[in-house]
Formats: C-alpha cells, structure tokens, sequence
C-alpha cells in the first residue's frame, strides 16, 4: 500500500513501522510477515477473533519477542528497549483484570507509581485522568461495586496516567451496551482529537472503526489486507472507501468471507473497494 502525499505539507513520522514482523506459538502462525507503516493518527486494527490483533499489540509492547522481524514504536526498537516503548505508550488490555477490593484511585494511582511518577504527582494525576473518564464522582468506590462500563472506564484511565504519546485500547467496547459503547467512542475520539494522544483501536467492528479512526489496519491469519487512510467519502451507510496498489479483487474476497459487503473496480483508477458491514457485528 502507498499513501498519496499532498504536495507542500509535511508528513509525520510514522508511530508504527514494523517489516517482516513474524510470531509463531509452535506450528500456529500468528503473525505472518507483517510489513506496516502507520501514521500518526486514530488507527483502526480490525480482524476476526484470532486474527492477530492482540498478538501484533504484545509485540508492538514489546511484551513479546517475535519470531523473526523488526518493529519500532514512536522511533523505538521494541526487542532493543520495550521498557522505553512501555514508558512513552498506554495500554488498555481487553481482558479484566481490576483488582476487586481497591477503590478506582488506589488502583489508577498506583498504576501511575509503577509507571515512575513520584506519590503525590501521582495521586493528582490518578484524579485527574479519573475526571476525563467520567469518572470523578465515583473514584473512591470499590471496584468489585462498578458495572462493566465503568470498569472499561477505569482500565482506560491507568492507560492514560502516566500521559502516553500513544495509547492502544484492545476491544474497549467489549461487553457494553449501545449507550456504554457511544459513550466509550466518544471518549476515545476526545482522547486523540483533544488531548492530541494518537490512538490504537482494535476491534472486529468495522462501524466502531469508521466512527474515530483516521486510518485502518485490516489483518487476517496474521496477514496484513488493507492499511490506508479513511477517506472522507463514506456514504450515508457507513461505508468506506479504500484504494490498493495492484489487483484488488483478492483484498475483495478476503473481506467477503470475513462477513463484509466489498465490491471493487469503483474511481477512475478502478483500484478503489467500497466496503460496507452486514450489520454491526460483520466479524
């Protein structure tokens, strides 16, 4: 995939470069020479379960080595110096893992010391992150007592505490209502638009995707399908439009079989593939 540069306006360095990228867990492939260059940005990662996603997170975290392959995060070599990745990136895990019997702000709080913030920076920045959140009122409840909502909100606070260049948030809507899951959206694009945080969303929704991301990872059986920039030309169903170097109609298969509308051979260049979910839940 090639971006279209704009004359006159400078590019960003990329976030995310990665080439090669490659994870076995004995014969299963989970990742399978996975070349990306992404910007800066709201970056959708989309897949089935099992697709990788969070595979492709833990080695990006550098709480993985890969099997063969390189990546960098923000400029930094993830096997060379994951500490630095993890000092200058936020994580929000899908799997819940709240201690029960601790209020939100001994837990932020504490998560914001283990990140090297000093005790009282720590504690102010715990509340503050917990106000973002929408959390403020409830901060000094016991966790056990929150619904799945606002757990998802805590678990996105401690991502945020030790203020991230760059955050990723594996399934965040995972589990919540359609009000729970707005609300979580709307977050997330603040997050990025207002506080200027680039953010890694993964999820196997496509609309949660389009809804705040800029541009998309799409990856399959470890394989990289699609990485291109959103462009502003989605119709009134919520489709989007990508355009690919070479022959579309294998990308255009791929996505069928994953439950997506895809058709191709729309623009002038005849490289353009409108995709579009079958309903909310295409994966």
């Amino acid at each position: 995939m090639r971006d279209l540069d704009v004359p006159g306006r400078a590019v960003p360095p990329p976030i995310i470069e990665s080439r090669g990228l490659t994870k076995r867990y004995g014969r299963h492939l989970a990742l399978n020479d996975l070349t990306l260059s992404v910007p800066f940005g709201a970056i959708g990662l989309l897949g089935a379960n099992g697709a990788g996603k969070t595979t492709l997170i833990r080695v990006l975290l550098g709480l993985t080595t890969p099997t063969a392959g390189e990546a960098r995060v923000l400029g930094i070599d993830t096997k060379a110096d994951p500490i630095e990745v993890r000092r200058r990136v936020g994580f929000m895990p899908e799997s819940d893992a709240l201690p029960r019997d601790a209020t939100a702000a001994e837990f932020v709080g504490h998560m914001a010391e283990v990140s090297g913030l000093p005790a009282q920076t720590a504690r102010q920045r715990a509340a503050d992150v917990l106000y973002q959140v929408g959390l403020d009122e409830e901060r000094y409840r016991l966790i056990k007592g929150f619904s799945t909502g606002m757990k998802q909100r805590v678990k996105l606070a401690q991502a945020l505490v030790h203020d991230p260049s760059l955050v990723f948030l594996d399934e965040p809507t995972n589990g919540l209502d359609p009000r729970g899951r707005d609300e979580m959206l709307d977050l997330v694009d603040r997050i990025h638009r207002s506080l200027g945080i680039a953010v890694v969303l993964s999820s196997h929704i496509l609309e949660d995707i389009e809804r705040v991301c800029t541009h998309v990872i799409i990856i399959d059986g470890g394989r990289l399908l699609v990485s291109k920039t959103l462009r502003a030309t989605a119709d009134s169903e919520g489709d989007v439009l990508f355009r690919v170097d070479g022959e579309p109609a294998p990308v255009v298969e791929r996505l069928r079989a994953r439950g997506f509308t895809a058709r191709a051979g729309v623009g002038e260049s005849g490289q353009d593939i409108v995709v579009s979910p079958e309903s909310d839940e295409a994966y």
